[in-house]
């Protein structure tokens, strides 16, 4: 009782990206099971800021620190919050843990028992939905015919048999496939009407279901090890059965819910054992400099509109599924190969410069407003060309140390410039810093954007990218740390950083922000929306953009809308408001009026150039990666999952041998700037040198 009572003080809350964390008054109410939160702790008579039902929430304390904490309720909202110190925590997560269970505990008593109501599962809703279509009408309670065995009283039960162990594998089996027809069922049931798929004893239900099947797994993973043991004698003293991360293997799991154990090195092929047993990564990594001129057109055409592999592999992805909760972190979920694109994340930042003409553009912009208006219209065209076909795949989760570099060539002709002229002419200073072809004999009519990223963190997963067009002074910096958390028949994924436009002609710097993306419909067809609001801001010029990514509501609405504006600060006008759909057409009006219409399914996209596979070095993407991805190519599931799990092995390797060692990880192109990292020699370093080497020359 004493661990009930009512707590509250102050915590600092997780608002968004742009906001970051703020404090705020946190009343843990244990009588009604609610977390209410206030402006601070004056406004505390008045109404909550925001409340969360404890009831079937999640109390998680956070890896990143030991201050940081989640609450995720079983609506799917999340709060993440921070104490001052690991006390604290500990305060706030034991006593929320205690009333989460409580209330949790009350909702099974306070509730009739689901077999009391007469209703069928696969027949609710309309005669063409989804679960009528699939089976013939059932009751709930058939989905729990699974016979219980009452032991004699009074005898020893025997020891398990081989045979016998078939036995429950099999009815095991029988089970899993029930729970996840029961699982279906009620998703397949209509959002609205007498029996909803959010009813609430439902929600309990397929939550109970999922972690009965896991508790199930774990313990017949217990009686084969017991059984391998009596095999070959008895245990050694002290020995320990530990509970397995993750309990099942994802990427080897049947159709039918059999695990497949793949031997060690037996069938591996060939490439795959020479991966695996490859030298450790050399941590005395030296950058390396790219000529553009080594790089070829890329030729590579890896439309991800397949959905072969998802529709075969269904019963996985149902499997998954089970095994995570609302909330769930998944950076460190191992997801099974056949939703995977083919390339990696790195190359994926990489075709967000796909129109490397409305990147350079921007510096030619003749005032402050016209080049903010043209950095937010480069901004939202970018995000269409970085998806690969409709289906919503992800990409490779980079290893530690992966890099990708390439370029693109951009005639000179092709990029606006102020009053429409050529974009050629530009001032003496400017021609002084234009390219000459390899004999140094005449100027050349393109620019040349250069692009490089780096994987410079494991845990967190933090990718950091570059890109620079030298001839026009201007280049951008930026680090990303993706963070995937499952929320219910969707994935969300955070881009937490922030990136830095330089255009050193001008002396501006333009900070910006990612929006979140999410994978939605992951049991059909699932296909990919952005969501959030970003920032772009330029504190010289004082100008600043708001841009709003839309996502579906529930009931009606369009896909993929965004609206946004960019203002002057000091007057608070409005200078340009932009709206439509970030994959498909976007609308400008200015102030003066005008409108201009920019269709994102017709502006040329240009193609980057890549060094060939025997030129790359053995850390490169596209090299790295080329075994999974020929064999993605060719259909081969299996040896893909083989060849990605022999990197995968190796990087744990390595990371062990680090951390007995003491060896710190040394990153080969960005170096860590307080919570960011910056490339080793960004061109605004580079032309601050020049310049100072002009002034002492004079």
């Amino acid at each position: 009782s004493d661990h009930m009572e009512n707590i509250y003080g102050y915590l600092m809350k997780y608002t968004n990206l742009v906001t970051g964390w703020q404090y705020r008054f946190f009343v843990l109410n244990n009588d009604a099971g609610l977390l209410e939160y206030f402006v601070n702790e004056q406004s505390r008579h008045l109404k909550p800021r925001g409340t969360l039902q404890l009831a079937g929430a999640v109390i998680s304390p956070s890896d990143e620190d030991s201050h940081t904490f989640t609450v995720n309720a079983a609506s799917g909202e999340q709060y993440k919050l921070r104490a001052t110190d690991a006390k604290e925590r500990q305060h706030w997560v034991s006593r929320l843990q205690i009333c989460t269970q409580h209330h949790t505990e009350a909702i099974g008593k306070n509730n009739p028992p689901l077999k009391s109501r007469s209703f069928s599962l696969a027949s609710q809703g309309s005669a063409n939905s989804p679960g009528a279509q699939r089976r013939p009408s059932q009751n709930a309670v058939s989905f729990f015919s699974v016979g219980h065995h009452r032991l004699p009283t009074g005898k020893r039960v025997p020891i398990m048999q081989p045979d016998h162990l078939v036995d429950v594998r099999e009815m095991m089996s029988q089970a899993e496939g029930q729970q996840r027809d029961l699982i279906r069922s009620i998703e397949c049931l209509p959002a609205s009407g007498h029996l909803t798929s959010l009813d609430q004893d439902l929600l309990m239900l397929k939550a109970t279901s999922m972690a009965t099947m896991n508790c199930l797994n774990d313990c017949f993973h217990i009686l084969q090890l017991q059984h391998a043991s009596q095999q070959k004698g008895s245990l050694p003293a002290g020995t320990t059965i530990s509970w397995l991360e993750p309990k099942i293997s994802l990427a080897n799991h049947f159709k039918n819910g059999a695990a497949q154990n793949f031997p060690a090195e037996i069938n591996k092929p060939a490439s795959v054992k020479e991966q695996s047993i490859a030298e450790p990564c050399q941590l005395t990594r030296e950058p390396e400099e790219i000529n553009p001129d080594e790089e070829l057109e890329d030729i590579c055409e890896d439309k991800e509109d397949d959905l072969g592999a998802v529709e075969e592999q269904r019963s996985v992805i149902l499997h998954l599924l089970s095994q995570l909760k609302l909330g769930m972190d998944l950076t460190r979920v191992v997801l099974p190969t056949f939703i995977l694109e083919k390339r990696s994340l790195l190359e994926m930042y990489a075709d967000f410069m796909s129109h490397p003409d409305l990147f350079i553009a921007i510096t030619n912009g003749g005032s402050p407003e016209e080049r903010m208006i043209r950095f937010v219209e480069y901004y939202l065209t970018s995000f269409h060309e970085g998806r690969k076909g409709a289906i919503a795949k992800k990409p490779y989760n980079p290893i530690i140390g992966e890099t990708f570099h390439c370029s693109w060539r951009m005639p000179k002709s092709d990029v606006a410039t102020e009053a429409g002229t050529n974009s050629s002419a530009h001032s003496p200073s400017e021609q002084a810093t234009l390219p000459k072809d390899p004999e140094g004999q005449a100027e050349l009519d393109y620019y040349t954007v250069k692009f490089v990223a780096e994987q410079v963190s494991h845990h967190p997963p933090v990718s950091g990218f570059y890109a620079e067009c030298v001839e026009r002074k201007m280049c951008v910096n930026a680090h990303v740390w993706t963070k995937s958390k499952f929320l219910g028949m969707s994935i969300g994924v955070t881009m937490v950083g922030e990136g830095v436009l330089h255009l050193l002609e001008h002396g501006e710097e333009y900070t910006f922000s990612l929006p979140c993306a999410y994978a939605r419909s992951i049991l059909t067809v699932p296909w990919v929306e952005l969501g959030g609001k970003v920032n772009i801001n330029c504190a010289k010029t004082g100008y600043s953009a708001s841009i709003n990514f839309h996502t579906k509501p529930f009931y009606g609405g369009k896909l993929h809308r965004v609206t946004g504006e960019v203002k002057q600060n000091m007057t608070n006008t409005v200078v340009c408001r932009v709206q439509g759909e970030w994959n498909s057409v976007l609308e400008f009006t200015y102030s003066n009026g005008e409108t201009k219409y920019v269709d994102l399914t017709k502006l040329s996209v240009t193609r980057k150039r890549v060094r060939p596979l025997e030129k790359q070095g053995p850390f490169e993407s596209r090299r790295l990666w080329q075994h999974v991805t020929e064999s993605l190519r060719d259909g081969d599931i299996d040896k893909a999952t083989e060849h990605k799990r022999a990197l995968e092995e190796r990087q744990r390797n390595e990371e062990r041998l680090r951390a007995e060692t003491e060896t710190p990880w040394c990153t080969k192109y960005f170096l860590k700037d307080g919570d960011g990292w910056v490339y080793h020699k960004p061109l605004w370093k580079t032309v601050s040198a020049t310049q100072t080497q002009q002034t002492d020359s004079n």
